[in-house]
């Protein structure tokens, strides 16, 4: 079996093999996305005129295109999807508008799941794993509360939360916070001016005034968009179709990613011993999907040659694998029908340094002490 040594040695020719980004090839996905989002859209005023009992399937296509969004806006951020720096930038902007999520801040979040990778006590994924010791020293009503907060139901409310409620509302106060920050300074001292007021203003909700620039941007596009699609097909239909498709959307992003590096025995180290590559073999999974899903996903499926390299586009990912799939022999296959059994693996075993689920947790407490 192929060990990490081995990848390690041959990681180099696979990135400078396959890292081949294409403008045409990015501009061509950009249209195949956006262009059927917005027949959609035609779609949906056609149906509402027609028969409401229509507008459920239109809102499930417009959700899957969404996804495909998302997914395009995230390789963006890695600079993948075109060659040319530019479009990436100008893309992943309008991909996040359409998603509703501020793609310039987001890419800085992901870049750290990138670089920290398997080290569980640097990053703990969307769902903010807890290890197995934290679990055991909670109350009976308070795991049994860790446990349905993380379920696959909830996943359309954690997409809601993810992709409208969040990005609006910290956005929201933290602006306020620094309109009355910088005009209770500028009272107590009305000679500064009002951008060193403003300099020294410090909130959780963006790291640097990039960041908060680009919130800003985000959120007057986007209200600026909402605002015309609800002139263009009335209020009601807009944000019932909107809401609905964006939050199945962000829930299904959220399970495909959580899955993608929480399963059973998943590679979970502490920071010392970490190691980058074994977490792309044994921390990684390859989610076995249908073809029309992996479109709609962009391949993300492939997400141990993902995290092999960020910088290989999403049209070279398969070809990466089946060139290379003798070396992922060791990663594990998840298939879509395993997907629920996978999320249930939501505790950090620190001692077998790797992601358990809550019933094997409890086949170990249960089993006798050795020597009792």
């Amino acid at each position: 079996m192929p060990t990490v040594a081995t990848l390690k040695q041959v990681k180099r020719t696979i990135i400078d093999r396959h890292v081949r980004r294409d403008n045409r090839k990015g501009l061509g996905q950009v249209v195949m996305t956006l262009l059927p989002l917005g027949l959609l859209w035609v779609a949906a005023a056609w149906a509402a005129e027609v028969s409401w009992w229509l507008i459920p399937p239109v809102v499930a296509a417009m959700s899957l295109f969404l996804l495909r969004s998302f997914v395009l806006m995230h390789e963006c951020g890695h600079g993948s999807l075109f060659r040319t720096e530019h479009l990436n930038r100008s893309f992943g902007f309008l991909f996040g508008v359409v998603t509703g999520m501020p793609q310039f801040v987001w890419s800085r979040h992901h870049h750290h799941h990138h670089s920290t990778n398997g080290n569980w006590n640097r990053y703990r994924g969307p769902l903010n794993i807890i290890a197995v010791d934290d679990y055991a020293a909670l109350s009976r009503r308070e795991q049994r509360r860790y446990r349905n907060a993380r379920s696959i139901w909830l996943a359309p409310v954690a997409g809601f939360l993810y992709l409208i409620f969040n990005p609006r509302i910290t956005w929201l106060i933290g602006t306020v916070r620094l309109i009355l920050y910088v005009a209770q300074g500028k009272l107590a001292h009305p000679e500064t001016s009002f951008k060193t007021h403003a300099l020294g203003f410090k909130t959780p909700y963006w790291a640097s005034w990039q960041e908060y620039r680009h919130m800003l941007l985000n959120n007057l596009a986007l209200a600026l968009a909402c605002g015309l699609m609800a002139w263009a097909v009335g209020p009601m239909l807009f944000f019932l179709c909107w809401t609905v498709s964006l939050s199945v959307a962000g829930g299904a992003g959220i399970v495909l990613f959580t899955v993608q590096h929480n399963f059973e025995h998943s590679y979970a180290s502490h920071d010392e011993g970490w190691d980058y590559d074994r977490a792309a073999l044994e921390g990684t999974s390859f989610l076995v999907l249908p073809g029309w899903l992996n479109w709609f996903t962009a391949n993300i499926a492939y997400h141990h040659v993902h995290h092999l390299s960020a910088r290989i586009p999403n049209y070279c990912l398969v070809q990466c694998h089946n060139e290379y799939q003798h070396l992922f022999t060791r990663v594990t296959r998840i298939r879509l029908s395993e997907i629920p059994g996978a999320l249930r693996c939501i505790l950090w075993d620190t001692r077998l340094r790797c992601i358990v689920s809550v019933a094997e947790y409890d086949r170990q407490r249960s089993m006798p002490v050795s020597g009792a």
